[in-house]
């Protein structure tokens, strides 16, 4: 529902920006201790013109980098107190497989998160899921915790969670001017709010929000094709709903990677995706030329044909997201290094979502002041070159 035209209240104890995966946890956080919250979101909800929409998400304890494999059982543990305080499902645990070269680092990386050896060779894995493929030369690790989040299902229980403890969400309403200070200012086009902390989550549009308060964040969004590939015999258990998530690395053919999920969403119908996509303006996203070629559907094509020969090589159903993606495709999870109460999360570079929960509590702890329960370290503003500049 949109806002009303007039503002209920103007000064808080915070105000998040952004109400995707990501500023929607910060706000529940601060809402969670009894911090009265201002969430606002420039579109109108729901809607499907950022990082947060969509049915599902990849979720796993199998992580190449060690700094999220540590947040990983916090994650899970905090889902599990949405789903109680939700009183919905939120999570379905199916498993994951992590496939590539024997001996590929992330790969290797995502093994020795496990803590334990479960690596599948190729007569074990068409045994166990037949309708994945290896090739010589290539190894899978299982994940026995790898799964579905339900991600619409996921951001409404979030914010009602966060409403029903008191916080505010004013939707249809985008953000015209940030003012530091001890208490800052935030303008938006309904109104003008106050309070003495600020936390910007605002995906893609994160860059042009924190340009006027001097700030240059190396910040790509990329648009991305998602896609969903039919399978040839709809319901067989080599394609279909009883299979796991997967994610295939370091293949020469596909640099980025991977990923693919059961399915679930439309009928007959697995998504599998290449984990990047191409330059573009959040505000522009939809607005493709015809004829716009799509290299990354014809790297599935040839993907879907060499791994997952049960489904048909061209995809039936094709939507779009956006990833915001840093240099190192790491978080930034920081003060502003001028103003110590602005905090910024963004550049969650499509590996996010599953985290949301750990992410939205270090925001929180880092507005409160607070140490955090995570090292943010991996994560400083300062470890890109040059981004502070004089402020306009």
């Amino acid at each position: 529902m949109a806002a009303p035209s007039q503002p209920q209240q103007a000064t808080y104890d915070a105000i998040v920006i952004g109400a995707g995966i990501q500023g929607s946890f910060t706000a529940y956080h601060l809402a969670q201790r009894r911090r009265d919250t201002l969430l606002l979101e420039q579109f109108i909800l729901p809607h499907s013109r950022g990082s947060s929409h969509g049915q599902s998400r990849i979720t796993r304890s199998a992580y190449p980098r060690a700094p999220y494999a540590r947040m990983m059982p916090d994650s899970f543990h905090l889902w599990q107190r949405l789903e109680a305080e939700a009183g919905t499902s939120l999570y379905r645990r199916m498993g994951l497989v992590v496939l590539g070269p024997a001996g590929d680092p992330e790969l290797e990386g995502c093994r020795r998160s496990l803590g334990t050896d479960q690596v599948l060779d190729a007569t074990v894995l068409a045994r166990r899921f037949p309708g994945l493929r290896l090739h010589a030369g290539e190894v899978a690790v299982w994940d026995g915790t790898g799964g579905v989040l339900f991600a619409d299902r996921a951001l409404r229980a979030v914010q009602d969670v966060f409403r029903r403890h008191g916080g505010t969400l004013r939707d249809g309403e985008k953000v015209l001017r940030i003012e530091p200070g001890a208490v800052l200012t935030v303008t938006t086009t309904a109104g003008v709010y106050r309070a003495p902390r600020l936390i910007i989550a605002a995906g893609a549009w994160t860059g042009a929000l924190v340009a006027p308060l001097g700030l240059r964040l190396p910040l790509q969004p990329l648009r991305i094709n998602v896609c969903y590939w039919r399978e040839k015999e709809p319901g067989s258990p080599s394609a279909g709903r009883a299979s796991p998530c997967f994610m295939a690395l370091g293949l020469s053919r596909a640099p980025h990677g991977v990923y693919g999920l059961p399915a679930l969403e439309y009928p007959g119908l697995v998504k599998v995706c290449y984990h990047h996509g191409s330059p573009t303006d959040p505000e522009e996203r939809d607005r493709l030329p015809p004829g716009t070629p799509h290299p990354d559907v014809a790297l599935l094509s040839s993907f879907i044909s060499s791994y997952l020969p049960g489904l048909e090589p061209r995809p039936a159903v094709m939507e779009t997201c956006l990833y915001t993606n840093t240099p190192d495709e790491d978080f930034i999870l920081d003060r502003h290094p001028k103003f110590s109460n602005i905090i910024i999360g963004a550049g969650f570079s499509g590996h996010g979502f599953k985290l949301a929960p750990v992410v939205g509590k270090l925001l929180c702890e880092l507005s409160l002041g607070e140490e955090p329960s995570h090292s943010t370290a991996p994560f400083t503003i300062t470890r890109f070159p040059g981004v502070l500049r004089a402020a306009l």
